[in-house]
This record gives structure tokens, C-alpha cells and sequence, in this order.
């Protein structure tokens, strides 16, 4: 996973998402601090921990290298999960598949939390089977503390305790063990409430989203257990198979009982939420992924182990006498010959006991090896995908390029109107292409105003600041020059009725969903000379 995750983690652009918390991580924590207050309070604790980091080195790969090692860690944790539900190998593959996972791969490389919460979320996980099985007081103060922890870099993380409830519901746990959750349940969301009091009342954030659709669940699954049609028809099969071992001994998780919640549950649960208010995006529930590699190694296991059975019985089961060999008169010849009474079908062997009880090594190596070599062709078949997705315009958009666009056509003392104010965020992560030139609309800078993209002046100011002005350069979102949707905010309704009015829109570059577009206010078009006429054509002769 670390391997997969440092290639091509240097992109040379950071997408929007990205570039917020590249420029408020360079804040002081004072302004982090004011900033929380008004938006973005669910990012908190990973702004903080962003700032830390990016004192060391301000720079787009030290911005996304606690996202590389946190995936890397929760394939190691998804890995320590299937080894104690199931057996080492069974670990083995299911830490693979989760590090060849195209999902996993993307927020590696992505500088946003969804990462960490994903290692936070399986290391709760992890604590959670541990703290079952060993019924101790400070074992579930652990999971609490580690669970309450990743609920504070990312509030939706809160959902896994649903999960982990009804892990516990099919291990049919005991009192005591439901005891213990309990109370650290309790702590988790208690810690968890001044968090949800300050982010409801910044819910306006998330107005942009819709309610998720039966394509939406179907299209998560896909992600989950296999972009590819070659990955999914095998994973798919698996993971059905893995549910046969849904339930197994009184207050015993089992594998199945744990992973099947844990990639169900979170996401169905939000995305129900999602009914009265729209709350769903996948990356909320990236944590989710941890439950389907356990279960497609959990159903190999199970089909491996069948398949040992199966072949096992065709064998002959060997027995020794008590001097560890067979004498030479009775070599080939079978156990009930030997031992009367015994039902034995197997031929005694030509050689000590202890060389052949139990499993082989071959045996036990061989299955795991195959598994291993069967991750490495799932790799193999998603390469195309992992490939395409290192290009910085697989992202939704690449401020990088637009700051280049801009500065090929920008001039020193330049007017620049950013539409809507959120595309100030191109200025504001990349500065050098708009040094010199003038914001028309900011009233206050981003750090200081304790906002992501700093305050605008009003309608009638921005009148004014444009009045004398011939020429006004504008980073605009194309959907919204283009009236493909509206702005609340009367500012920015000003921005759009002054452009109308009183500009004409000239030469543009395009990088994405923005335009670098130059507008030329219409009295000075027509004060221009008209070009010359060509002069006549000479008449064929």
C-alpha cells in the first residue's frame, strides 16, 4: 500500500477540496481557530494536525503523506483483523486486497481526512473484536478513546457504532460485553455533541448535495468489491460464500458478523438520512471498505478449507506404531491389519511419524501463496485504473493549471473578479500568477476574516470599483456563466448583472469547470476603429 500510495503522489495541481486545506493549514492556529467557528468545524482536529505537518514542509507532497501512511496502516489493521477472525493467511489477503483497491488508492493520495478516519475507523474496529473476546474494563476504554478520536476528524465516524452493535447482536454477547460497549458508546457521542452543535448550525456547506439513488448503493458496492467486471465476479461470489459463517458461537465474533456490518451499515445508514436531508457523499463512509476485503478473503477461506476437506478425505490417513516406523514386514499393508478394531484405511509408512503428522508446510504455504498470487492479477487487472487516476484531471478540477491559464493572460495592476467568491481559492493556493493584480470584490483577506476565501464588498461597491474600468479579467465557474444555476448572494448577483451590462466578453482559456475569461466594457468596443475593408477583388478575366 505505501508503495502504491507514493506513486505519482506528486500530481503538480491540488484539486478545490485539497487547495482548503493547504491554505488554512498554513494559518496560525488562532485563525484556524476563528475559522472553525463559522465553517468547516468538522475539519477541525485535521486542520490542526494539517498545520503541524505542513510547518515541517509547505508542499503538495508533505500534504498528502499522512493520507499515503494512514492507508497503508489500515491495510496492516484490515490484515490484523482477518488473522484474528479467521486464521494469518485469510489476513494475509484481505490486507492486499484492501492496498490494490482503486477507492483506497484515490483518498490515498488525496490531502483530506477521509484517510485517516478510515485507519481511526478500522483500528476501532480491531480494539472492538479484541475488547469482545477479552471482556476487560480497559480494553473498551481504548476502543472508546480511539473511536472518539477518529468521530472528531470526521463526525460521521460516529455511525460505526451501529455496525459494531450489530456485530454484537450476531455474536449474541453477553451482558457484560454489551455492558462495557455501552459505556464507551456513551463517552464517544458525548464527547461527540459540541462537535454536531457547531457543525448543524454550518449545514449550509453541504446544501449542494442530493438524495442518493439505488445507483448510488450499487455504484458504491462496485467500488468496494471490484471497479472492474473481471475483480467483481469473483469478489462478489466470495463474499456471498463468507456469509454462510454469518453467525457462529455464543459471544464469538465472527468474521463474516463483523465485516458485513461494517461495510453495510454506515453507508445505508446515511444514506436513509439522506431522505429527510441530504448528508451522503462516499468518501463520509470511505471506512466502509475495511468490511469487503475481510469478507472476500473470509469466503476464500472457506473455499479453500472445503476444498482441503474434500481432498483430504480421498487420502489414506497414515498411522505409526510406537517405535515411530513400520516394520519391514508390514510396510503396505493397512492399519486395520495392524490394529484389529481399528477402522483405519490408510497404508503405514516407511518413515518416522513425526515427518508426516499434521499439515505439510507445502500445504499451508500453498493455499496462501495462490491467494497472494490471485491479489497480484487483481492488480494486474486494475493497473489501467490506478494509472489514470495519478492524472491531475481525473480530479474534479485542477487549480494548478487554472493558476497557469491565468497567468499567461493576466498583467501586472490587472482588475480580477472571481465568480463566485469560492474560485478566489485558485488565488489564494497558487499566488504567484495573480501578484499585481487587483481583487475588485475583496473587502477582507481569508486569514483575517476568519473565512475560507476571505469577505466581499457589497453591491454598491463593487458598482463603484468597476465604474472607470475598461477592461476586468474574471475566473468564473462555467456552469454558472452559462445560467446553468443561480447565486443567493447579492453580491454575486451584482458581479453577473455589471458583466452583463456593462462588458462584452472577449478571449478565454478553460481549464475544467473554470474560464479564465477577459471582459471589455461595450462603450470602448465601440469607440474602437472599425478594420479596414479589404480592398475589391479584381474581376476574372
Amino acid at each position: 500500500m505505501l508503495a502504491l500510495g507514493l506513486w505519482g503522489l506528486d500530481r503538480s495541481g491540488m484539486w478545490r477540496d485539497e487547495a482548503v486545506t493547504f491554505q488554512v493549514a498554513r494559518r496560525t492556529v488562532p485563525q484556524i481557530w476563528r475559522l472553525l467557528h463559522g465553517v468547516d468545524a468538522v475539519h477541525g482536529l485535521y486542520y490542526l494536525l494539517m498545520h503541524a505537518v505542513l510547518t515541517v514542509h509547505p508542499g503538495e507532497v508533505v500534504l498528502r503523506l499522512p493520507s499515503v501512511c494512514a492507508a497503508a496502516l489500515t491495510a496492516g489493521l484490515v490484515g490484523a483483523l482477518g488473522a484474528r477472525l479467521v486464521r494469518p493467511r485469510a489476513g494475509l489477503w484481505a490486507g492486499l486486497l484492501y492496498a490494490v483497491s482503486p477507492l483506497a488508492g484515490h483518498y490515498a493520495q488525496e490531502g483530506r481526512s477521509y484517510a485517516l478516519v478510515a485507519a481511526g475507523a478500522t483500528g476501532a474496529t480491531l480494539l472492538f473484536v479484541c475488547a469482545v473476546r477479552a471482556a476487560r474494563k480497559g480494553a473498551w476504554w481504548a476502543y472508546g478513546v480511539v473511536l472518539g478520536l477518529t468521530c472528531w476528524l470526521h463526525e460521521f465516524a460516529v455511525l460505526l457504532l451501529l455496525a459494531h452493535a450489530l456485530s454484537l447482536a450476531l455474536a449474541r454477547a453477553g451482558a457484560r460485553v454489551w455492558r462495557g460497549w455501552g459505556c464507551a458508546a456513551g463517552a464517544v457521542c458525548a464527547a461527540l455533541v459540541p462537535m454536531v452543535l457547531v457543525s448543524r448550525a454550518q449545514s449550509a456547506q453541504v446544501a449542494w448535495l442530493r438524495e442518493p439513488t439505488w445507483d448510488t448503493a450499487t455504484g458504491l458496492l462496485r467500488s468496494c468489491l471490484g471497479p472492474t467486471d473481471g475483480v467483481y465476479a469473483v469478489c462478489l461470489p466470495l463474499a456471498a460464500v463468507a456469509l454462510t459463517g454469518l453467525v457462529g458461537r455464543r459471544g464469538e465474533p465472527t468474521c463474516a458478523g463483523v465485516a458485513l456490518p461494517l461495510l453495510v451499515v454506515p453507508p445505508a445508514a446515511l444514506m436513509l438520512a439522506s431522505r429527510v436531508a441530504p448528508l451522503y457523499v462516499d468518501r463520509y463512509v470511505l471506512y466502509a471498505l475495511s468490511g469487503a476485503p475481510l469478507l472476500v478473503a473470509a469466503g476464500a477461506e472457506r473455499m479453500v478449507t472445503a476444498v482441503g476437506r474434500r481432498w483430504s478425505r480421498g487420502r489414506r490417513t497414515p498411522v505409526a506404531l510406537p517405535g515411530g516406523t513400520a516394520p519391514a514386514a508390514l510396510r503396505g499393508r493397512t492399519a486395520s491389519a495392524v490394529l484389529p478394531g481399528r477402522t483405519a484405511s490408510a497404508v503405514l509408512p516407511d518413515r518416522p511419524a513425526s515427518r508426516f503428522s499434521g499439515p505439510s508446510r507445502s500445504r499451508t504455504l500453498g493455499p496462501a501463496l495462490a491467494g497472494a498470487v490471485a491479489v497480484l492479477l487483481a492488480l494486474i487487472h486494475q493497473w489501467p485504473l490506478l494509472r489514470d487516476d495519478r492524472d491531475p484531471a481525473r480530479r474534479p478540477d485542477d487549480l494548478a493549471a487554472v493558476s497557469r491559464a491565468a497567468g499567461r493572460m493576466l498583467r501586472p495592476g490587472g482588475a480580477v473578479l472571481f465568480l463566485p467568491a469560492q474560485t478566489r481559492n485558485v488565488a489564494l493556493t497558487y499566488p504567484g500568477a495573480f501578484r499585481g493584480a487587483r481583487d475588485l470584490a475583496l473587502a477582507g483577506p481569508a486569514p483575517a476574516s476568519g473565512t475560507l476565501y476571505g469577505t466581499e464588498v457589497g453591491a454598491a461597491e463593487l458598482r463603484r470599483r468597476t465604474d472607470r474600468l475598461e477592461r476586468v479579467w474574471v475566473l468564473a465557474d462555467r456552469d454558472l456563466l452559462a445560467g446553468r444555476w443561480r447565486v443567493g448572494d447579492a453580491t454575486e448577483r451584482a458581479k453577473l448583472a455589471v458583466l452583463a451590462h456593462d462588458f462584452v466578453p472577449g478571449p478565454e482559456r478553460v481549464r475544467g469547470d473554470v474560464a479564465v475569461r477577459l471582459y471589455v466594457r461595450r462603450t470602448a468596443v465601440t469607440r474602437s476603429p472599425a478594420p479596414p475593408t479589404a480592398p475589391p477583388r479584381p474581376a476574372p478575366r
